[in-house]
């Protein structure tokens, strides 16, 4: 083969592994883990100052506790992110009204992680850790309070949670927290991916409490609730410490994988969870080298990148990217 030739090739190559990188063109949503119109034009309205859309998208859920767990957090990192006008509106119109008292708890949550940063322990500096500590404080006080003024909400549960992993509640306290979250919400999904957190080796566990606490939520939940997710979870949660490199496609983790697939087949269109679990899924897909089922994942939440694994890279857009083009082009090389 001639130079030009050849080099030719290598640009053509070059060029398609970039397209089926760069597509879709359009910027990708870093804020959400799919699509969920609702959500999306209540965020655009309270970045206008309109707190209205906020206080309907949350009475329009009623009683899905998923649901109403999933749009306070988002609303509430808007508040915390992009200013809080709207939600002291809210406050000032309606005092008494309870989803504005738990949105606003949720915020004192994730303003407590938002002065801590994203780095590790040995990179955050005392004043960051006791600014942390203090605001962690009074948000455990708020959403005490957002408790029982939603008396069967488990959504200031879930957020007392990351109260418990940033002020080290003892094994006592945090079962204390959960007996209370489960009378109310039984199989609620984002509690049981906090409680991972919890009971991680990197917070207040280790791997073997995690995978127990989660092989207890699998045997206790019926299909559709996307417990088989958190095996996957503690699986990706000790990846950065060796327990798991290398390790993707071993018959474990592809029996971990299929159980996976299968409650992500048996959940309801529109449980906020899904989007979450078909990134996860997508990524250990990818791992494996099944590119195909790797793809129909992305399909689904392609073109948003708020979740596990790509929040955890500093680079998590371009990953999520990189991943995908691996997928496309696995399943035309390789047929998988």
């Amino acid at each position: 083969m001639s130079v030009p030739i050849f080099l030719g090739a290598v640009a053509f190559v070059v060029v398609c592994f970039l397209l089926t990188t760069l597509i879709p063109l359009r910027r990708l949503n870093g804020r959400m883990a799919g699509p969920d119109p609702r959500l999306q034009a209540a965020i655009e309205a309270i970045g206008s100052g309109a707190w209205q859309p906020a206080a309907d998208l949350l009475a329009e859920a009623g009683t899905d506790w998923e649901r109403r767990t999933a749009c306070t957090r988002a609303l509430a990192y808007s508040a915390v992110h992009d200013g809080d006008a709207w939600l002291t509106a809210w406050q000032a119109a309606a005092p008494d009204d309870p989803d504005a008292v738990m949105v606003a708890a949720s915020a004192r949550v994730q303003q407590a992680w938002k002065l801590r940063g994203a780095q590790r322990a040995v990179a955050t500096s005392q004043e960051q850790f006791d600014a942390f500590h203090r605001e962690l404080h009074a948000a455990r006080e708020a959403l005490a309070h957002a408790a029982r003024v939603c008396p069967e909400d488990p959504t200031p549960l879930v957020d007392t949670i990351w109260t418990a992993l940033g002020l080290g509640y003892s094994k006592d306290e945090m079962r204390e927290v959960w007996i209370e979250l489960d009378a109310r919400a039984p199989h609620h999904f984002v509690a049981h991916c906090s409680a991972v957190q919890y009971y991680s080796r990197k917070w207040r566990g280790s791997r073997l409490e995690a995978e127990e606490f989660a092989a207890r939520a699998v045997h206790e939940a019926p299909r559709g609730r996307l417990m088989t997710l958190l095996p996957l979870i503690v699986w990706f949660e000790h990846e950065e410490e060796g327990d798991s490199a290398g390790r993707y496609g071993m018959p474990d983790a592809i029996a971990l994988v299929d159980a996976a697939l299968e409650d992500v087949a048996a959940t309801a269109e529109g449980h906020p969870g899904l989007p979450v679990a078909r990134h996860l899924l997508a990524y250990f897909l990818v791992r494996q080298h099944r590119y195909r089922a790797a793809l129909e994942q992305f399909r689904h939440v392609d073109g948003y990148t708020d979740a596990m694994p790509w929040r955890y890279r500093p680079w998590g857009k371009l990953s999520y990217r990189l991943h995908r083009a691996r997928a496309v082009w696995g399943a035309l090389l390789t047929r998988r």
